[in-house]
């Protein structure tokens, strides 16, 4: 069965914006369901949470804040949870693109100065559309396990990346430790070399001079 009551409105001061709903027969939506659903809509601001479900007798209220704006639907307590929330993801998607249609970048002033109820209520044929492909919650409940299952497989897919980049990574590493002990081996080796050169250089004249101060010592003051 499909979701039974589908309810858009301002999160400000709860003013209903779009209202839809799908009775079916021997189950309509009781005048004690619509007014649970506005009493929610009214208590939630800017401080709830985003995501909520509520249980009232056999049924279960689910709201989605977003863009503030509410999102919320009725089902039956046998209606899978995940696949609510994934219906009023859907619901949303739809509306706000709507409204970027009909009024660009201004569609947010423009929901704030709605006055009256119900005042996108031509949006209600989209979400009609969208109850009927949720009618088969079985249905909605694979494709949602198969969503799951190939972000699964992504994100497999990005931490064996991450892993062999991290084993890449500690090659770099160990590359770089080699490196850095062949310069000291190559500094060392040069400052060897440069002693060197300048021992040869320097070396026969220092030893001429300290020749001749032999000589003059011996003949002078030996």
């Amino acid at each position: 069965m499909p979701p039974l009551l589908t309810q858009v409105a301002r999160v400000s001061d709860g003013l209903p914006l779009v209202d839809t709903r799908t009775p079916q027969p021997g189950n309509p939506v009781s005048n004690k369901q619509q007014q649970d659903a506005k009493s929610i809509l009214r208590s939630i601001n800017t401080q709830s949470p985003t995501r909520m479900s509520i249980v009232s007798d056999k049924f279960v209220f689910y709201f989605m804040v977003r863009d503030s704006l509410c999102f919320l639907t009725m089902t039956e307590a046998s209606y899978p949870k995940r696949v609510a929330f994934l219906y009023l993801d859907e619901v949303s998607d739809v509306i706000l693109g709507e409204l970027v249609k009909e009024h660009g970048n201004d569609w947010r002033s423009q929901v704030d100065r709605a006055a009256r109820p119900f005042q996108y209520i031509h949006y209600d044929p989209l979400i009609q559309r969208k109850q009927r492909e949720f009618r088969d919650a079985r249905q909605q409940n694979n494709k949602l396990q198969e969503d799951l299952n190939e972000i699964q497989s992504v994100m497999r897919k990005n931490i064996d990346e991450i892993l062999n980049r991290g084993e890449k990574l500690d090659h770099v590493s160990t590359i770089s430790q080699d490196l850095q002990a062949k310069s000291k081996e190559f500094k060392w080796g040069a400052k060897k070399l440069t002693w060197q050169a300048r021992l040869q250089q320097y070396g026969p004249m220092v030893a001429g001079s300290a020749f001749v101060l032999m000589v003059v010592y011996i003949k002078f003051f030996w």
